[in-house]
């Protein structure tokens, strides 16, 4: 018999206790914690990124005329967080930094890409797909991809290689740029599906000819009138920035893409769920051309923008759908984010301004995507591990850069050296574990390498302009004076909306923040 059955028996006849006896059981304690924790599968995560989702366009942000209850179930059986960031207001270098944990800042052609741009990140970087495939976990990307594609650019009609096979994804059902840039296709992991080789696609920056449709020429014809820019080649009645023909039969409908997304998405979790997976599901709803799904339009009172807050909160219901059908809810980690604030004329005539109303799509913030006050990167942030994260909110400072170095640690993958240069391990944060601190600073951007910088340290921000005397990008409604400063100063905690410059009460805090921010700016890295 052994020790264990040795303790019952002493326990239940009331036997001498031997002081050998307690040795033994406590020798043999961390063999159990390791064989339970070697014996746990790894969790499959799900992260799923909105794509211009303000930080109050959620009912569990305060929204009140837009009904998104499965994010709002998301939020009451996990995490929500008050301080969720990502780490640009702009779409292509936050989706950069998420995937590989650096700062976009610090590599050249991370602004907003255009339709022919080339694969940003170069095979071989490490990524969050990267290492959690290290790990045994298998990785797809399905929705929205905007970081390039091909070297030097893409062949449309060819191999679009490198990609997201050549950088951790097993597999990626893409739309390859953003829905406001050509083309209107979808790629499967590396071609373009269902184009016709007698069709070929041609893409290019200039009119292949004076007869070309275009929103200019042939507007009268636009189902969804553009605003600025927009108004070059014609799709299913919307003009688009940049030029493209043929490929008819590989063009999708704008009204199907959620759709499409999801229907992608549950047939790759059912190909294999015994496996643990990583899914990157990026979602487009919200971004323009807001085109939802015609079972959506109506949903509420604030037009296409909000119809299409409705729709995405639709694809995080599907998805939570299928972890149930499937029995995988409580061994899935599902992290819900965006890439930036809101916007809401960003270029087509949608009612989006006209049709707003009382709602205030960044919440108590000022600024929304393209700026660098906080409604441009303070977004919605919700955690949800059933058992393992114990719903609640946090205050915690976490960030969609992060996700790189946290994921690895869940999955037991060190770093390797040189990599992930930004991307701290906050899984405790995450997890919300007790005394479990976020970051102490965190570097915002607008777009591209250089333009404005905000620092957030603690209770403090900095804010930094390209050139003094330049206004901060911001939503509608939000009125900013006229010229700002080359920096500026501000207490969160007091002044939520950035709107009291405090530099001139607090000069040294200022002079720390300037130096902290230049350090970050000239290191390789900040981890």
């Amino acid at each position: 018999m052994g020790w264990g059955g040795n303790f019952r028996i002493a326990w239940r006849t009331r036997l001498p206790f031997n002081p050998h006896m307690l040795r033994s059981l406590l020798r043999f304690l961390p063999l159990v914690a390791c064989a339970a924790a070697i014996a746990a599968p790894p969790p499959n995560v799900i992260v799923i990124m909105a794509d211009d989702l303000g930080y109050g366009d959620l009912g569990c942000y305060g929204a009140k005329t837009m009904p998104t209850p499965n994010l709002d179930r998301l939020a009451a059986e996990g995490l929500r967080f008050t301080s969720g960031y990502c780490s640009a207001s702009t779409c292509t270098p936050t989706r950069f930094s998420l995937l590989t944990g650096t700062y976009a800042f610090r590599q050249e052609r991370t602004g907003i890409a255009p339709p022919s741009a080339p694969a940003i990140i170069k095979p071989g970087t490490a990524t969050v797909a990267s290492l959690l495939k290290q790990a045994g976990y298998r990785t797809a990307v399905i929705g929205k991809w905007h970081l390039g594609l091909g070297d030097p650019e893409p062949d449309w009609n060819g191999v679009l290689k490198p990609g997201p096979l050549e950088i951790g994804f097993d597999h990626c059902f893409l739309l390859p740029t953003t829905n406001d840039r050509v083309p209107q296709v979808y790629v499967e992991d590396h071609r373009v599906l269902n184009l016709d080789a007698k069709d070929p696609l041609w893409v290019g920056n200039q009119s292949p000819g004076p007869d070309h449709p275009t929103g200019v020429s042939h507007r009268a014809t636009l189902k969804m009138d553009w605003s600025h820019g927009h108004n070059q080649t014609i799709h299913n009645g919307i003009s688009r920035i940049g030029f493209y023909t043929g490929g008819q039969t590989a063009r999708f409908r704008d009204e199907d893409l959620a759709d499409e997304w999801i229907r992608r998405s549950n047939a790759w979790i059912e190909a294999d769920p015994q496996k643990p997976f990583f899914l990157y599901f990026a979602s487009h709803d919200v971004h323009v051309p807001r085109i939802p799904h015609e079972r959506f339009q109506g949903a509420t009172p604030h037009g296409f923008r909000g119809d299409s807050v409705v729709q995405l909160d639709w694809c995080v219901g599907e998805l939570m759908k299928t972890l149930d059908r499937l029995g995988l809810s409580e061994n899935t980690m599902i992290v819900f984010c965006s890439d930036n604030g809101p916007v809401l004329d960003d270029g087509y005539k949608d009612g989006a301004v006209e049709k707003l109303g009382d709602h205030r799509p960044a919440g108590p913030f000022s600024g929304g995507k393209y700026s660098v006050l906080e409604g441009g990167t303070r977004t919605p942030f919700l955690v949800r591990w059933p058992g393992r994260v114990k719903p609640g909110v946090s205050d915690e400072v976490v960030c969609t850069i992060d996700l790189p170095a946290s994921l690895a640690a869940l999955a037991g993958v060190s770093l390797p050296e040189g990599a992930c240069r930004d991307s701290f391990n906050l899984l405790p944060a995450l997890l919300g574990e007790a005394g479990a601190m976020g970051r102490d600073h965190l570097v915002q951007q607008d777009n591209g390498v250089s333009g404005n910088f905000g620092l957030r340290a603690g209770e403090w921000k900095l804010v930094r302009q390209k050139k003094a005397g330049r206004t901060q990008a911001v939503v509608s409604l939000d009125k900013r004076p006229e010229k700002a400063p080359l920096h500026a100063l501000y207490h969160l905690p007091s002044d939520p909306a950035e709107r009291r410059d405090v530099s001139a009460e607090n000069p040294e805090k200022l002079r720390e923040l300037i130096a902290k921010l230049d350090a970050v700016l000239a290191a390789e890295g900040s981890r």
